[in-house]
């Protein structure tokens, strides 16, 4: 796993996971919060076919008090949009009731954490062809995030004391 964070504000900008083969060989990175790196304007790879820019882009950016997804380029209005928690499925669901977009996801810091999922903790907006989906972070995700960022804290001042280091 790689994670960013944001030196100012100390806000999680990207975290990435990477696993190995059957065989011992490195994957490609999952990206997990972020947005997916682009690839480089003059390569094409493989393919010859590039996707639509008109399609819905999913994408996973998290705020200091919840968890927050953003689907760009969907144009219908907020009630159009139904958006619950299936707790046998562990996941989160989101529908349109004119049947022009379904998505499943899940909270993989919850599944880490084995946490329940609440409805009542859910909550969606709509604006600029962008649905904004919140999940308020429970107490125990709060409390973990912050320990860590007390231990980067102890880590960041133990690395910059040791450049100001004075010899004799």
């Amino acid at each position: 796993m790689a994670e960013e964070y944001d030196e100012k504000t100390s806000e999680l900008l990207v975290r990435k996971w990477r696993v190995k083969s059957a065989l011992g060989a490195l994957g490609q990175w999952q990206i997990e919060v972020g947005e997916p790196a682009l690839p480089g304007a003059g390569s094409l790879g493989p393919e010859l076919i590039k996707e639509s820019n008109a399609n819905p882009i999913f994408m996973r950016k998290d705020t200091k008090m919840s968890f927050q997804w953003r689907i760009r380029n969907l144009p219908y209005p907020k009630d159009v949009y139904s958006v619950c928690v299936d707790q046998k499925e562990r996941c989160v669901i989101v529908r349109t009731t004119n049947k022009k977009y379904y998505k499943k996801f899940s909270i993989p810091d919850l599944d880490r954490y084995q946490l329940p999922l609440d409805d009542s903790s859910l909550s969606f907006a709509h604006a600029n062809c962008t649905l904004i989906i919140a999940y308020q972070k429970p107490k125990e995700v709060l409390a973990a995030e912050s320990e860590l960022q007390k231990e980067l804290k102890k880590v960041k001042t133990a690395h910059s004391s040791d450049g100001d280091c004075k010899t004799q």
